[in-house]
């Protein structure tokens, strides 16, 4: 029979996380303002942290709200943040923030997505984009990350693959960094093995664009070869965890010829 392995004692999360963010115990004491022989005692169990001193730590660590809610269980205590489905009653405003700034970006693409990339809401104008993709990377939950990297999704239609796959690939691991969810690791992994990730390309720096600054994604289509680049917008202060894991991912035309191709599918 199996059984499920003992929880993590708080101490060892709190130098978890404290080493994930690189930092010494005496780097932590004065980022919080302690001793450092209080930040020894909590992560070696000698002392039992409170559930302020908790959560002032989590800050300084930047704990995502998930976690910091794991950390106040690992210590006896409540979770503090609540968790909603983004469907629930108490979730209207943010549903219509998220509805008001997708369609506010229209006639350019936008789409909301959740910590593992999975599409929660999109405008209108990214349907265009999505054209010969496979449907079942199109069937719920959409994994967009997949759906764009995968062979039979819009990876052959990618212009610029390898630098956009590299892209992809660093977003990835900072949010694993800041995270270690074990989703995203597998997720890695498995946008890693598809076709095409040689190793001329494993540890390939992304290519940048003319002005040296971010990476566009550049994409065949039968109206032409459109570029964009993105922008992501998260909440401010939530305090609700689903809220605090969306981010609304934004394409901006990066040419004048991508910008009258995209008013003119507005149009028809």
């Amino acid at each position: 029979m199996l059984t499920a392995p003992p929880p993590q004692p708080v101490g060892e999360l709190l130098r978890s996380w404290r080493q994930r963010r690189r930092l010494s115990q005496l780097d932590l004491a004065n980022e919080a303002e302690v001793s450092t022989r209080h930040v020894s005692f909590l992560e070696n169990g000698r002392s039992r942290p409170s559930r302020e001193m908790l959560l002032h730590l989590a800050t300084r660590l930047d704990i995502p709200l998930r976690e910091q809610n794991a950390l106040l269980l690992a210590a006896g205590y409540a979770p503090v943040y609540q968790e909603h489905n983004l469907d629930d009653a108490a979730m209207r405003a943010a549903r219509a923030a998220v509805h008001l700034v997708l369609n506010g970006h229209e006639p350019n693409p936008a789409l909301a997505v959740d910590r593992h990339w999975t599409m929660v809401a999109a405008n209108r104008s990214l349907t265009p984009l999505l054209t010969g993709a496979s449907d079942a990377l199109l069937r719920p939950p959409v994994n967009v990350l997949r759906l764009s990297l995968h062979p039979d999704g819009l990876a052959p239609r990618i212009a610029n693959l390898p630098q956009w796959r590299e892209h992809v690939f660093d977003r990835l691991r900072h949010q694993i960094d800041a995270s270690a969810d074990p989703v995203l690791i597998d997720l890695l992994a498995e946008l890693r093995s598809y076709p095409g990730d040689d190793q001329a390309h494993a540890h390939r720096r992304p290519a940048k664009d003319d002005a040296g600054v971010v990476v566009p994604i550049k994409l065949h289509t039968e109206h032409g070869l459109l570029s964009f680049l993105t922008t992501t917008t998260i909440f401010g202060t939530p305090i609700d965890v689903t809220l605090s894991e969306l981010a609304i991912e934004s394409f901006f035309p990066a040419d004048p010829t991508t910008a009258d191709i995209i008013r003119t599918l507005a149009t028809t």
